[in-house]
């Protein structure tokens, strides 16, 4: 059985990247929403196996987003995206307990990477 991933992004081309990288994989998107409300409630319907979470959003950021659903499943699986990445950032998103903060663009090699890892961490 594929492993399920719901998309939050604001911007279409992610989703569409993302569905192309994983297509043929263990993976497979089953939703995508382009805001942090839209995310959540997203995520309450599919329960999905991991959350790709853009951190620049309208709306409710991915931090906050992440902090919502962080308070109601602890044991999510998130991996924040972001265009802007540097050390504080990086400091905020490890303050909320999450462990992947990936750059923008996505590319292939480094999301199976993070996956992996995700899948080991999940193992132990």
């Amino acid at each position: 059985m594929k492993k399920t991933i719901l998309v939050i992004d604001d911007s279409p081309f992610v989703y569409h990247q993302l569905n192309g990288m994983i297509e043929g994989s263990d993976y497979e998107v089953i939703g995508s929403a382009k805001s942090g409300e839209e995310g959540i409630e997203l995520y309450r319907q599919l329960k999905p196996d991991v959350i790709i979470l853009d951190i620049i959003m309208p709306g409710i950021d991915g931090l906050e987003t992440a902090e919502i659903i962080l308070a109601e499943d602890k044991d999510v699986n998130i991996i924040m995206l972001s265009s802007l990445f540097d050390a504080n950032l990086l400091s905020e998103v490890k303050k909320m307990g999450l462990t992947f903060l990936l750059p923008k663009p996505l590319e292939k090699d480094v999301l199976f990477a993070t996956l992996e890892m995700l899948e080991k961490k999940q193992s132990k």
